[in-house]
């Protein structure tokens, strides 16, 4: 048994643009694409299987009507779900989550009720399959990583191994973030890795390329024109960072260099982009690479077609003093750009891990960075094992800042 809270009650206009949110209150920040949304006159119609009740305040003032399922897994229920608000305010026009872990199932409910204004089913596999992306690369003449399939056996990869060196890189084809990522250091480890993963036929294998991870996050129109672009500087290593349970720290850059704007640009083309908010993600060398670069090129990684995770949004916001809810908001129910950009400054995270000891405390970095924090909480659980427990966000002016905001942070009692 389903159950619907209307948040007005109002006769329905049918010229309305009816926008069905799939999981609108996670990550708890995407409530503001709903706001802005609703501000330009879009119906917003959420489906979630949280009680709503729990959703916040503001969340329910901008949705028209919110649809409670027992669980998002259950595609039945969400489908029945559209169909109840496709029967009561007529066409749908977007079905879209923001969100990695449902885009799949976004595309298959867009396939099913003809939603045609994002990534249909039969388009999904060259954005979730780290295999289908190198296709696209190539299309489009971006230099990426070499890869070979694990499931082509050990033999091929000791000598995909000896064509690129170790060590090499073993993912899970479909998957975000470093989790089920394996450093392959050498034979031995290469061996270890086919007999312990069970699942080895659904990885890919890629050669190891060291540098910064610089993302291109973008809010791309109808046409495939990006409305807005901003640069994310992230750490070499998340799995690093989780399986050695590092400090994490990372930026939004207050520019964006026009090499990965030009890459950017050309990788939006490949895939067939249009109306998303997209984050993709580049090495910038950190040494010259035969066949794919000389330090400080970039090289791409992989797609993602979502906002940055986390609170990067807010960050980005911060950095180019504009919001990126409310571009992505005129883009949907405009196909144009109303926000403006103000003054562009760094916008610098760093997080703590309660384990550890550090030799500034709490309330030092308080006071120390009083005028420059925008963001200081407590992570949510979800996210502590990838970026702490206590995080600490700030506007900079400078490089020098940045870096020593984080030395700050992150110093440790011995």
């Amino acid at each position: 048994m389903h159950s619907v809270c209307t948040g007005f009650a109002a006769i329905i206009d049918l010229e309305y643009m009816n926008f069905v949110f799939i999981s609108p209150h996670f990550p708890h920040t995407y409530w503001q694409f709903c706001h802005w949304l609703k501000q330009n006159g879009v119906q917003v119609l959420g489906i979630a299987d949280a009680p709503y009740d729990s959703l916040r305040k503001e969340l329910k003032e901008s949705l028209t009507e919110y649809y409670r399922v027992d669980s998002l897994e259950n595609y039945d229920e969400v489908y029945r779900a559209v169909a109840f608000f496709a029967f009561k305010y007529g066409r749908i026009h977007w079905i879209e989550s923001n969100n990695e872990y449902w885009l799949e199932q976004d595309a298959r409910l867009r396939t099913d009720f003809n939603v045609t204004t994002g990534i249909q089913s039969n388009r999904i596999r060259r954005i979730k399959e780290k295999s289908e992306m190198k296709k696209y690369y190539a299309k489009g003449e971006i230099p990426t990583a070499r890869q070979i399939r694990a499931a082509e056996g050990i033999d091929a990869l000791r000598q995909f191994a000896t064509q690129v060196g170790y060590p090499v890189i073993a993912k899970p084809d479909v998957g975000v973030g470093a989790s089920g990522t394996h450093k392959i250091e050498n034979d031995g480890q290469l061996e270890v890795f086919f007999d312990t993963v069970n699942d080895y036929q659904n990885y890919v294998v890629e050669e190891f390329i060291t540098g910064e991870i610089c993302s291109y996050d973008a809010i791309i129109d109808a046409s495939g024109y990006a409305l807005f672009e901003s640069m994310t500087v992230w750490p070499p290593s998340i799995m690093d960072i989780v399986n050695l349970k590092l400090d994490l720290s990372y930026y939004v850059d207050r520019e964006i260099p026009e090499g990965l704007r030009e890459l950017g640009r050309r990788t939006v083309k490949a895939f067939g982009i249009w109306n998303r908010f997209v984050h993709l993600e580049f090495f910038r060398l950190d040494s010259n690479r035969d066949g794919l670069g000389q330090k400080g090129d970039f090289v791409a990684l992989e797609v993602n077609m979502r906002p940055a995770g986390g609170y990067t949004p807010d960050m980005i916001n911060y950095a180019h003093s504009t919001d990126v809810y409310k571009i992505w908001a005129d883009m949907v129910a405009f196909g144009e750009r109303r926000t403006k950009q103000g003054a562009e400054q760094y916008c610098a995270f760093a997080s703590r891990r309660d384990i550890y000891q550090y030799v500034h405390s709490h309330e030092e970095v308080l006071s120390r960075y009083s005028e420059q924090i925008v963001m200081c909480e407590r992570m949510p659980e979800l996210f502590s094992a990838a970026m702490g427990q206590q995080m600490y966000t700030v506007r900079l002016q400078s490089m020098e800042e940045v870096n020593d905001f984080v030395s700050f942070v992150h110093e440790k009692k011995q």
